[in-house]
């Protein structure tokens, strides 16, 4: 059974998802990450996955967005897709959005976050090991949702979505509660000099808290605490980020995992909205 200490696990029906205790408790929005279980999808993608480029059925995915939006009581129409390619680019959506991605076509590209102050859009972002951002500033009444692959992480898409959160709609960085999702740990995620070059661009981080030397020319990143240290950098404050203490690449019976499944894999989400 799913254990952790730093996040609420829920089950509704045969759909087990995931949610950040500080948003969770500060009410007047309602999110959800999920896990594998509960969903309709067959073979790699089985059984809860919500992407459409990885050969899974389309029929499937739109049943899954329903189930799983129903599950954590959203409305799988007022859900708007990220189009992720690794930037730390942020779109503003609005219900004149919803459904772009999923039901409809999208009319933007190269969007790694989103972000909205209006009741009841659902925003979705995807994942297979990269690290979930939830946000939510429950005294302005926004919540955006970015995705931190390490070229979006380098290129601090968690500051900038502070920052767009704080100049689209007057966000006080010490008001914004923060989630990082479960992604691939330092454990299983070895990367190279190219990647730690970046790394140490960032001046403000801790490095030594931030990746280990295996040698070679191989280093085990924590893209978990470069995140958190970003957010904390960008302002917010340390006891307003919950950090999920799972790694997608040792459960990936849990979670889909790009790196354990060499690719063969389905998308996890995450979804957030204001009630």
């Amino acid at each position: 059974m799913l254990k952790s200490k730093t996040l609420n696990i829920h089950k509704n029906g045969e759909v087990v998802y995931l949610t950040f205790p500080k948003i969770e408790a500060a009410g007047g929005a309602r999110h959800a990450f999920s896990t594998r279980l509960g969903g309709v999808s067959k073979g790699n993608c089985s059984a809860m996955s919500f992407g459409f480029s990885l050969g899974d059925n389309k029929n499937d995915v739109l049943k899954n967005y329903e189930i799983f939006c129903r599950a954590f009581g959203a409305k799988a129409e007022n859900c708007v897709l990220s189009q992720q390619t690794h930037t730390s680019n942020l779109r503003v959506v609005t219900r004149e959005d919803i459904g772009k991605g999923i039901f409809r076509e999208r009319d933007y590209s190269d969007i790694d976050g989103l972000v909205t102050n209006e009741k009841d859009v659902v925003l979705v972002t995807q994942y297979a090991d990269c690290t979930p951002l939830a946000f939510y500033d429950p005294v302005k009444r926004v919540v955006a949702a970015s995705h931190g692959g390490w070229r979006g992480t380098v290129a601090e898409i968690a500051r900038k979505t502070v920052e767009k959160m704080t100049e689209e709609f007057g966000s006080d960085p010490a008001d914004i509660l923060c989630g990082i999702g479960p992604n691939i740990w330092q454990c299983c995620y070895e990367v190279d000099d190219p990647v730690i070059n970046e790394i140490n661009k960032l001046s403000y981080l801790e490095l030594p808290s931030c990746y280990t030397v295996k040698g070679g020319g191989k280093y085990m990143l924590d893209l978990r605490e470069v995140n958190r240290e970003i957010l904390i950098h960008a302002g917010v404050k340390p006891e307003n980020i919950d950090v999920a203490d799972l790694c997608t690449c040792c459960n990936s019976d849990i979670f889909h995992s790009h790196r354990a499944t060499k690719g063969k894999r389905g998308t996890l989400a995450l979804m957030i909205a204001l009630d």
